[in-house]
């Protein structure tokens, strides 16, 4: 049995952040309803990544919203507007991140869903919060990377502003909201009552940099400086960074300088004996070691550094990595099957509860698939 076997979630939410936090619940055993509009459904079903459809909806909403139902409604019909308060009433937790004041507006805000049902868990993901100058500022991945200053962490010295190339934000704020929703679970095991969990993409992408920022906050206000060479953290000192061998890439993390410099056999190194120096002549260290590196394979350097207990690996692109045997053993994929006898490969979920793997081949819903079933069992 899953953990959350039993609990039932409601997903108003769409494209990334919300579905994605839907989504792990499901993965942990709830009953994920997504409430879509009927006809188009969801607006992230025509969001992609690739030009990559099934059955008319994005892979990327494949994706996210893998073994869900699906219930179609239009809340501005008031016997359909009805039906989901009906199930509101019976609900656990409900998930919406519209921008702020829609779910009010529908009638389905929080205040009104408590009314509805007092031990309901209402989550809400909004991009900057439910205050303030941004608060209708679109949430989107790329913005709330853009606000937040992460932008200027990555890339070299002298680079522009480089975000992440991934949906870094929404994931994130997804992983954010799910932890306070169980929080208010647990809660509500002890007190009966359910609770309000909002969270933000800023706010995520501002926690993300919490060890960074902490610094900037403790340090006079100083900027971060990003090595003008091989730069992986900006406020970290050499070797931290990927380097070219002969034939790929080499990742190398903290470590003693001068201690590489005898196991790399590159005398150059020798010199940086303090610590100090890691730091103030990080991007001259670096240039030695970019170098120096090139003159071997990354094979041949790893049988040195390895067994030294260097922190240090290979660069793998996802060819390599997927026929890795350390992925394999991970047991990471799972096939999801449709009814016209498509199949997907998708991952599983990154948790194991009890040792076990929480896998489903369940996948995306089509819109309204469910009403039938979902009307006679809950409303």
């Amino acid at each position: 049995m899953k953990p959350l076997e039993g609990l039932i979630v409601l997903d108003f939410s769409q494209f990334l952040a919300g579905p994605s936090a839907a989504l792990r619940l499901a993965d942990l055993g709830a009953r994920v309803i997504k409430i879509e509009r009927p006809g188009g459904g969801e607006a992230g079903r025509s969001l992609g990544i690739s030009d990559v459809t099934i059955q008319g909806s994005s892979l990327l909403f494949h994706t996210i919203n893998r073994n869900k139902e699906s219930f179609a409604a239009n809340l501005k019909d008031p016997t359909d507007l009805e039906t989901v308060k009906r199930l509101v009433a019976k609900a656990d937790v409900l998930i919406e991140n519209f921008r702020p004041g829609v779910m009010e507006k529908l009638g389905l805000g929080y205040d009104a869903a408590r009314r509805l049902n007092p031990r309901l868990v209402y989550g809400t993901i909004t991009g900057y919060g439910p205050e303030g100058p941004w608060k209708d500022k679109p949430g989107q991945d790329l913005l709330a990377q853009s606000v937040s200053g992460l932008v200027w962490l990555n890339g070299n010295a002298g680079d522009p502003p480089l975000p992440f190339g991934l949906a870094t934000a929404d994931v994130l704020a997804g992983a954010h909201l799910v932890q306070g929703i169980l929080a208010c679970l647990v809660h509500r095991g002890v007190t009966g009552e359910g609770g309000y969990v909002q969270v933000s993409l800023l706010e995520s992408m501002l926690d993300f940099q919490f060890e960074v920022l902490t610094t900037h906050l403790n340090d006079g206000g100083k900027l971060p400086q990003r090595s003008a060479i091989n730069n992986a953290h900006a406020y970290l000192g050499a070797p931290y960074g990927i380097y070219a061998t002969a034939d790929g890439y080499l990742a190398l993390a903290m470590g003693s300088v001068p201690r590489l410099g005898e196991l790399l056999e590159c005398p150059a190194l020798l010199q940086y004996s303090d610590p100090q120096t890691w730091f103030s002549q990080r991007d001259a260290i670096k240039r030695i070691l970019v170098e120096h590196l090139a003159t071997r394979t990354t094979r041949q350097w790893l049988d040195v550094l390895e067994p030294a207990d260097v922190w240090c690996s290979d660069v793998l692109d996802w060819p390599r990595l997927l026929a890795h045997e350390g992925f394999a053993v991970l047991d990471m994929l799972q096939d999801l099957h449709y009814r016209d006898g498509t199949t997907i490969r998708a991952l599983r979920c990154p948790i194991r509860v009890d040792g076990a793997l929480l896998k489903s081949d369940r996948p995306a819903p089509i819109v309204g698939q469910d009403n039938a079933r979902i009307e006679r069992e809950l409303v």
